[in-house]
């Protein structure tokens, strides 16, 4: 599996324990930045991410700001992708068992190291479940398509 993950400041230090936690499981991961505790805005790492999501250059990223919620808000905007921001195990899961999430987000000053990794530990090891989910995942897909010709 490739992974592409990237970073604000608030997340960069999160960010390069994950990168260790899963190259040491075997997981091919792309940093795409931030490389520095530099100040930058988050929107534009979540966008460019959501963009090689969206151009299936990757199957799933990870984006660490400080909740992972304005993360999560921007990659949504991106037609085609799916990100859920997690502070709990069963909820980084079912992202991907239910609604088929490509992006998982973070926030660094929310939840600690060792609970990141269980959480990246569990999105990564879940596929989309299908069954009665499937439905409401083409729904979204639907709407999605819907506002992507309206803006056209």
């Amino acid at each position: 599996m490739k992974i592409i993950i990237g970073s604000d400041q608030n997340g960069f230090g999160l960010k390069k324990v994950l990168i260790g936690h899963m190259e040491s499981k075997g997981i091919e991961v792309t940093d795409m930045g931030v490389y520095t505790e530099d100040p930058v805005d988050y929107p534009d790492i979540a966008e460019q991410l959501a963009l090689r999501i969206s151009s299936n250059e990757f199957e799933r990223g990870i984006l660490i700001c400080g909740t992972g919620v304005g993360m999560a808000i921007v990659a949504n905007k991106v037609p085609g992708v799916r990100a859920a921001c997690a502070h709990d195990v069963y909820s980084a899961e079912r992202a991907r068992k239910s609604n088929d999430a490509q992006v998982l987000t973070l926030g660094s000053l929310v939840v600690g190291t060792e609970l990141a990794k269980s959480l990246v530990d569990a999105w990564v090891a879940s596929e989309f479940a299908g069954g009665r989910s499937a439905p409401k995942v083409e729904k979204i897909k639907a709407v999605d398509e819907r506002y992507r010709k309206q803006e056209q």
